[in-house]
């Protein structure tokens, strides 16, 4: 197994494939497994590299409370570990939360993003009948059940710690992130907004998000809830490698041509 020293924690490390550069990065509670089949489905065509943030999957968990500029600040420090300028980001839930920033403040970083099921803030939320969530209440992550079951199986601090983990990103949850959607004006890069019908996340919210960027596409993946890159894994797949290559093809037309 690959670790790599990010914000002076050892970091779990995947990278596998060859091609344009693709950075997955796993939602809350969450490890690799969870978009474990969108990176495959990448690894013919793509460098497809991963890391799990601190308290997640392989990589130990940190005293501090969670945040997304933390998040943001791993995501910066590990392109750098591996010596990437820029990379195409696939975010889910957390992970998308931490692309859109990454788009907002550093967009010389991000070649495109998807991002699945994000949120600008906690009042995006909503149950499965679509009844609006307080914030106590909000749980946009994958089902504990199933993660928790990866999270027992592979994390260093053992079974037990999954409650110090859970009690963290609940904190988190209700109270981050705070994005104003009049600043999404500012993002430059191609970018898939793309949530389930299902979804904790608003329909509306995911709209809101996806027109207030230029350019931006919206999906929305018919019968599927906030855990749509488990439902439909084919479809999910076929989504962003698509967006991909639309992406990579615009980029390419874009840049100025060689000196001769």
């Amino acid at each position: 197994m690959t670790y790599l020293r990010i914000g002076g924690v050892d970091l779990y490390s995947e990278i596998a494939g060859a091609g344009e550069p693709v950075l997955f990065l796993h939602g809350g509670f969450c490890s690799l497994e969870s978009l474990r089949a969108q990176a495959d489905a990448l690894v013919p065509d793509h460098r497809v590299y991963a890391f799990e943030r601190p308290g997640h999957g392989r990589s130990a968990d940190i005293d501090e409370e969670y945040g997304y500029a933390r998040g943001v600040a791993d995501t910066l420090a590990y392109l750098d570990a591996v010596g990437l300028a820029s990379a195409h980001l696939v975010g889910y839930s957390d992970g998308a939360i931490i692309g859109l920033l990454l788009a907002l403040d550093h967009p010389e970083r991000v070649r495109s993003l998807t991002a699945i099921s994000a949120n600008l803030d906690p009042s995006a939320f909503t149950d499965s009948a679509g009844t609006v969530l307080s914030a106590p209440a909000a749980s946009p992550e994958p089902r504990p059940d199933v993660e928790r079951m990866h999270y027992e199986r592979l994390s260093p601090d053992g079974p037990a710690h999954a409650d110090v983990v859970l009690a963290k990103l609940f904190r988190l949850w209700t109270s981050e992130p705070r994005i104003d959607p009049g600043r999404l004006a500012r993002i430059a890069a191609p970018v898939l907004i793309m949530s389930g019908d299902r979804d904790t996340i608003r329909p509306d919210h995911s709209l809101l998000i996806a027109a207030s960027i230029p350019g931006a596409q919206l999906c929305i993946v018919p019968g599927t809830s906030h855990h749509l890159v488990a439902e439909r894994p084919e479809l999910v797949s076929t989504l962003i490698g698509d967006f991909l290559r639309h992406a990579a093809a615009t980029r390419s037309t874009e840049r100025p041509p060689a000196p001769s």
